[in-house]
């Protein structure tokens, strides 16, 4: 198959920060405990993060993106669309 034989992705649902660190949570099978193990990060602050309770920031971001093994942008900006948001 060529690229031009893939159709564009259509944008079907908004998600937040805390909604994207747990769909990639629950897509490799993680509970909220054992990605505290790996990140050393408490459960209950983990749990805060997804619900939107917690601020993510930066750090953290990067410290469950090596735990889930992604760009920590993905966590940063799970709704970012760079044909319509300028990055200054």
């Amino acid at each position: 198959m060529d690229l031009k034989d893939y159709r564009k992705a259509i944008k079907n649902v908004d998600v937040s920060v805390g909604e994207s660190i747990c769909i990639i949570r629950e897509l490799q099978n993680l509970s909220q405990n054992e990605l505290s193990s790996l990140t050393k990060i408490p459960q209950s602050t983990i749990s805060a993060i997804e619900n939107d309770r917690v601020n993510l920031g930066v750090e953290r971001a990067k410290i469950f993106a090596r735990a889930l093994k992604c760009h920590p942008a993905v966590f940063l900006f799970p709704g970012w669309d760079i044909n319509k948001e300028s990055v200054a």
